[in-house]
């Protein structure tokens, strides 16, 4: 009796000994499925050097702008084009003061490592009904996903909306589409270039001019609601230099000034 009390003893002395895990100790971030693995070393870098746990939540930017409207926990959301922030902004879901246009991107034709298929140019005119013959074209669902509806406006500028419509796979986000190529399941896809770069089962076929649609821009923006966790020091940091050689390397592009973190 008396060596389990010793050790109930112990065990709350060394209870109070440990520093107490809070909701400043942590952030969540809902971030377009597009941003997973660049994100993912971002948060890395973030939590080794303040100590902050970064919960991340990766989807399709229009499933995470729903979300936080009905009032999911997240303390930052990062967007995949300017439609969905500007969304939030206009149902004061994010504080508009703290919105930053971060990055950049590519939109991208892919097709498997192993496919025959090399090269195209991508222009006026561009057939791409014909060439993905009786295969289907993984898409982010073009009525909802930033990436699809990029996709549609760079087909529709180029004169072959029509012709693909029919022929698509729409996929509930970006990866899910970069997915069905991977996996052999569709000839052909339209990605971000990132997308394409972490993927070793894909290969870019061609590039979509950046002309052909609306220009692929992340925003990142503070949530109204959140209250407690640290989110000023995480929108410094990705806004970083450290933060812009890892997005870098990841082919996205750096739209700000680096700022000191």
């Amino acid at each position: 009796m008396l060596s389990r009390l010793l050790a109930i003893l112990a065990f709350l002395i060394a209870l109070a000994a440990s520093p107490p895990v809070t909701a400043q100790d942590t952030i969540t971030v809902f971030a377009a499925a597009s941003l997973r693995n660049a994100l993912d070393d971002v948060d890395a870098a973030f939590t080794e050097r303040t100590g902050v746990k970064v919960i991340a939540s990766y989807g399709a930017t229009s499933a995470l702008a729903r979300q936080i409207e009905q009032g999911a926990p997240a303390d930052v959301f990062a967007a995949a084009d300017m439609k969905w922030m500007d969304y939030a902004v206009a149902r004061k879901l994010i504080v508009p003061a703290t919105r930053v246009d971060l990055l950049g991107n590519r939109l991208v034709l892919i097709a498997p490592k192993t496919a025959r298929l090399d090269h195209v140019d991508i222009g006026q005119r561009f057939d791409l009904a014909k060439l993905a013959g009786a295969g289907r074209i993984a898409v982010a669902d073009p009525q909802a996903v930033p990436a699809g509806r990029y996709a549609k406006q760079a087909l529709t500028a180029l004169g072959g909306w029509a012709a693909v419509e029919p022929k698509l796979a729409p996929a509930e986000n970006v990866r899910a589409a970069l997915s069905y190529v991977a996996r052999g399941e569709a000839p052909l896809g339209i990605v971000y270039a990132t997308d394409a770069k972490v993927e070793p089962g894909v290969k870019i076929v061609g590039v979509f001019p950046e002309t052909s649609h609306q220009p692929v821009i992340y925003p990142f923006a503070v949530v109204a609601a959140s209250k407690h966790a640290p989110t000023a020091a995480y929108m410094n940091f990705i806004q970083s230099a450290a933060a812009k050689a890892i997005f870098e390397k990841y082919g996205f592009s750096f739209l700000v000034p680096p700022k000191a973190s």
